[in-house]
Order: C-alpha cells, then structure tokens, then sequence
C-alpha cells in the first residue's frame, strides 16, 4: 500500500523536479547524464583491456622464461 511505488509519489516527484530546474533544463540534465554514464563505461572498458593485457603479457613473459629454463637445462645436460 504505502511504498514509494504508488504512482502519486512520481507524480510528486517529477512535479519538484520541473519546479526545481524548469522544463528547458531537464533535457539538459538528461542528456550530461547520459553523457557522463557514456564516459563511465568507456573508462571501464578501458581498464579491463589494460588488465586483460596485463595479464597476457605476464602469461607470454612466463612461457617464455619456461622455454628460456629447458634450453639452459638441455646446454646443461648436453656438456655434462
């Protein structure tokens, strides 16, 4: 009965919404929203490149320190 989900309580609060930054601002609101949203999922999806980079470097710098160790190993051996 009471929660906020009552279509009166929007009415209310898009009602102060208007009043409060007028009918021209809030186009103006929205489209900054939506702006600085945009932005924040570039940024994110920025971030998990460079980790996922990361992480293939340090996989590629691992095989290669493996394959470096078993050539040393096999030089090793074959002197003995």
């Amino acid at each position: 009965m009471g929660g906020f989900g009552s279509i009166w309580h929007w009415v209310i609060v898009l009602l102060v919404i208007v009043l409060l930054f007028g009918a021209k601002r809030i186009p103006e609101l929205a489209k900054g929203l939506g702006s600085g949203i945009k932005n924040f999922k570039k940024a994110i999806k920025e971030d998990d490149d460079e980790e996922m980079e990361e992480i293939e470097n340090k996989k590629q710098e691992k095989i290669t320190a493996t394959k470096t160790e078993k050539v040393q190993s096999t030089k090793t051996s074959k002197e003995d």
